[in-house]
């Protein structure tokens, strides 16, 4: 019988709830999203491009942009069922350790360094009496809903970010204008992207909102390059 406080047995062994996602890998799929459709608008003649080549430049980068969103998800629920059993697998160990100290260890191990420093002895016995007092984990690492949540939110950040770079070329006549345009909301999502990685990290947003709008006419131009 568990104590009102402890976790009810479906729930023993998850790791600590964290974001569906967090604001880097938010950022690092925005830029994903815009690499992959300025490869195609980038490589757009604006001497002779016509509708028709428009169209099927739209219909590449959409299409690019579902494909690898769906890939980039299932990657990403690939890391969440890897960690989990992670997870599980060090929760089983502590519980089976004959000696508290090797338990302890464990414990200390599967925090952040940091943290884990700072830990007294006791206070790592304490954490081991209590997850030894916890009902007994599952058999199986399995995917929780907020797992899937984020596979979602990785999908839709690669996909929707297409979508303002790919509206000058739905609503414009002129193929030069709209490249014109669709490349100047390309820079502003870069910068926008690079200030809120840079508040991340606790530097220079704006230093490093043009970092990221050189990374990423950098990577675009190389991939272009290569024949992406």
């Amino acid at each position: 019988m568990t104590s009102p406080g402890s976790p009810a047995p479906a729930t023993a062994v998850r790791s600590i709830n964290k974001r569906v996602l967090d604001p880097g890998e938010r950022v690092a799929e925005v830029l994903f999203g815009l690499i992959m459709v300025l490869t195609f608008t980038g490589s757009l003649s604006i001497a002779e491009a016509g509708r028709d080549d428009i169209r099927a430049m739209l219909i590449g980068a959409l299409g690019c942009n579902i494909a690898w969103g769906i890939i980039d998800a299932i990657f990403y629920l690939m890391g969440c069922f890897a960690e989990r059993a992670r997870n599980l697998g060090t929760y089983r160990a502590l519980r089976q350790a004959a000696d508290p100290a090797a338990a302890r260890r464990l414990i200390a191990e599967a925090l952040p360094p940091v943290l884990a420093s700072v830990l007294a002895p006791e206070e790592l016995e304490r954490a081991r009496q209590r997850l030894q007092a916890l009902p007994e984990p599952s058999e199986h690492a399995r995917l929780s809903a907020s797992d899937w949540r984020g596979a979602c939110g990785v999908f839709f950040l690669v996909f929707l970010s297409t979508f303002p770079v790919a509206v000058p070329f739905l609503v414009m006549q002129s193929a030069p204008v709209a490249v014109r345009v669709s490349n100047g909301v390309a820079v502003v999502m870069l910068f926008v992207a690079g200030i809120a990685y840079g508040q991340l990290v606790g530097r220079s947003p704006w230093v490093f909102g043009i970092s990221m709008v050189a990374l990423g006419s950098a990577l675009v131009a190389l991939t272009i390059a290569l024949g992406g």
